[in-house]
């Protein structure tokens, strides 16, 4: 497999769809481990230079950085901010990183409780325009395509795109 500092290859939606399978599985992990990480699941997405991959075809993929946002409920504790976690995307056309293990590209999975009106694409759009962390601050330098709930797969929630007037 061709190991190269990035892929230019297009994301497609079978590529969001693994992603999102990817990013189930890991929630679901953690979750039998750690139930009391309860909050109503709000959505998963690729953020940072793999979304703006998919958004602009120019910035090619290093890595994939999958985030699954939760509602911030009272009585419910916060996902564990510095909580990250590591999987292989698996052999792909994306190739492989150097210097990795890995067969193929690294995923780097993120959880976040964020403020939450019940509208996902609102609470994350709200959460990104606010930058209340330094999380939230680099995740609006690049973009954010959505993978889950399924009916948005493939949404480009952010940057937002003005209307014209």
């Amino acid at each position: 497999m061709k190991t190269s500092e990035r892929s230019f290859e297009k994301i497609t939606d079978e590529d969001l769809k693994k992603l999102a399978s990817i990013a189930a599985t890991d929630r679901k992990d953690f979750l039998s481990r750690k139930p009391q990480y309860t909050g109503d699941f709000l959505c998963s997405a690729l953020c940072q230079g793999a979304a703006l991959h998919f958004v602009d075809g120019k910035n090619g993929v290093k890595d994939f950085d999958v985030w699954s946002f939760y509602a911030d409920e009272k009585g419910v504790p916060q996902f564990p901010p510095r909580r990250h976690a590591c999987v292989d995307f698996g052999e792909s056309k994306f190739g492989k990183e150097p210097d990795e293990s890995l067969k193929g590209r690294r995923v780097d999975i993120f959880c976040r409780s964020i403020e939450s009106n019940g509208n996902a694409v609102e609470s994350v759009q709200r959460y990104l325009r606010d930058r209340p962390t330094p999380s939230a601050y680099f995740l609006a330098k690049k973009a954010v395509v959505l993978l889950e709930p399924t009916n948005l797969k493939g949404t480009i929630i952010w940057p937002v795109k003005e209307e014209p007037a």
